[in-house]
C-alpha cells in the first residue's frame, strides 16, 4: 500500500514534527520567549500600563515639571540668600524671619501644586503623603506663623525655616536633574543623607513654634468660635493646636520611617 501511494520502490519520508504548526522549533522558541503571538502584538501596538508607568511623564508634562522645579529651586535659593544677607547686615540670627517672609509664603504656598501633580498622575507619588507634608507646612506658614505675630521673633521659626530652605533646594534640584536624566552624585547624596539631620531639625522647629503660639492664641481667642451662635457650633483653636502637636509625633515619625525605607530601596 505504501508503494502504491508513492513512487515504486520508495517510501514517503515522515513529516517533520513542526509540519502541523507551520513553524520551525527555533521560531516557536523565539515566540515563547517573547510571549504568545497575539499578546505580544497587542503590547507592541499599545503598550501595557506597567511599561507606560515606567516611561514617566510625556514630553509636555516633563517640560512643565522641569520649569516648575527650576522656579521652585530658584525661589528657595532666594530665601537662602535673603537669610545670609540679613544675618551679615544685622550680625545676629534673631528676627531673620522678616527678611524672607514674603518669598517664604509665596514659594511654600506654591508647593500646593504638587498635590495636583500627584492627583492628575503627572508624578507617581502618593497623593495622601504629599498632601500631608505640603498642608502641614502651609498650615504652619499661614495659620501659625503669619497669624500669631508674636512668634515671628522666636528662634524656633528660624530653625524650621533653615531646615525647609536647605531641604527644598536639594529636593527641587534633585527632581530637576532627574527629569533631565543627568543627576550629579553630590545632589543624590545630599538628598538621601542630609534628611537624617534636616527632618528632625524642621519638625523640632515646627513643634516649638506651635507651642510658643499657644498662650497668645488662648489669650486672644484666635480663630475660636464660642457658643451661643446661630450655627450652634463651637471651635477652640487653642485645643486644636494641642491636638496638632500630639498628632505630629506619630505622623511625622511614620513619614520619616517611610522615607528612609524608600531611600534604602532606591540605593
Amino acid at each position: 500500500m505504501a508503494a502504491a501511494a508513492g513512487a515504486p520502490g520508495r517510501s514517503r519520508p515522515a513529516a517533520p514534527p513542526y509540519a502541523k504548526s507551520g513553524r520551525r522549533p527555533r521560531e516557536r522558541r523565539n515566540m515563547a520567549a517573547s510571549g504568545s503571538g497575539g499578546g505580544s502584538r497587542a503590547d507592541n501596538g499599545y503598550g501595557s500600563q506597567q511599561s507606560r508607568r515606567r516611561k514617566g511623564p510625556g514630553a509636555l508634562a516633563t517640560a512643565y515639571l522641569v520649569i516648575y522645579n527650576v522656579v521652585m529651586t530658584a525661589g528657595w535659593l532666594v530665601i537662602a540668600v535673603g537669610l545670609v544677607r540679613a544675618y551679615l547686615a544685622k550680625g545676629s540670627y534673631h528676627s531673620l524671619y522678616y527678611s524672607i517672609e514674603k518669598p517664604l509664603k509665596f514659594f511654600q504656598t506654591g508647593a500646593l501644586l504638587e498635590i495636583l501633580h500627584c492627583a492628575f498622575g503627572i508624578v507617581p507619588s502618593s497623593v495622601v503623603l504629599t498632601a500631608f507634608q505640603v498642608m502641614s507646612r502651609v498650615f504652619l506658614t499661614w495659620a501659625v506663623t503669619h497669624s500669631v505675630k508674636e512668634v515671628q521673633t522666636e528662634d524656633s521659626v528660624l530653625l524650621f525655616v533653615v531646615a525647609w530652605t536647605i531641604t527644598e533646594i536639594i529636593r527641587y534640584s534633585f527632581y530637576t536633574f532627574s527629569l533631565l536624566n543627568h543627576l550629579p552624585y553630590l545632589i543624590k547624596w545630599a538628598r538621601y543623607t542630609l534628611f537624617i539631620i534636616l527632618y528632625p531639625m524642621g519638625v523640632s522647629g515646627e513643634l516649638l513654634t506651635i507651642y510658643a503660639a499657644l498662650p497668645f492664641v488662648r489669650q486672644s481667642g484666635l480663630y475660636s468660635i464660642s457658643l451661643p451662635n446661630k450655627y450652634n457650633f463651637s471651635f477652640d483653636y487653642y485645643t486644636f493646636l494641642i491636638l496638632v502637636m500630639i498628632s505630629y509625633i506619630p505622623s511625622k515619625y511614620e513619614f520619616g520611617v517611610f522615607y528612609i525605607k524608600s531611600c534604602n530601596r532606591k540605593s
